[in-house]
């Protein structure tokens, strides 16, 4: 299996930079786990489109409207892709002000952190731990036990 995860914007923030990088890290261990940085969503739909080379994705949007999932319900998740679709699956998170229309309708999933607002470069070191803690309960690890 692998993973994307893709951001609009170049990162502000050194400590995000360093979170990022601890996360893809550890995820690592478990995945092939790549993470990037894209200019725009134009770049994104690129990626998914039926034109994309050398490899579709399927594409899981982070969206204030999307799909709430429990870390359980969303290691299930994972575990489906996997088993289920030799497609990467692609993360995006979007813009401070959201994605558009066509960019969510080309998603797979539309997936929400909750409904409180979190800044989006927030939101991306939350879906990497939220990632990594999947992982770790499909393989057993008692990293998830510890909440």
């Amino acid at each position: 299996m692998k993973l994307i995860i893709a951001w609009i914007g170049k990162t502000k923030e050194p400590a995000i930079q360093s979170l990022t990088d601890e996360y893809l890290k550890r995820l690592s261990h478990y995945v092939d786990a790549q993470g990037m940085s894209i200019k725009d969503e134009s770049v994104l739909l690129k990626l998914c489109g039926r034109e994309a080379r050398p490899v579709r994705h399927n594409l899981v949007l982070l969206d204030s409207r999307g799909k709430q999932l429990s870390s359980e319900e969303f290691a299930g998740f994972l575990r489906n892709h996997q088993d289920r679709s030799p497609l990467p699956l692609l993360f995006a998170v979007g813009p401070a002000n959201g994605f558009n229309a066509e960019t969510r309708q080309e998603a797979n999933l539309l997936l929400s952190l909750g409904k409180m607002t979190v800044a989006h470069e927030l939101a991306r070191v939350v879906l990497l731990e939220q990632l990594y803690r999947a992982f770790t309960i499909l393989k057993g690890h008692p990293y998830h036990l510890g909440h």
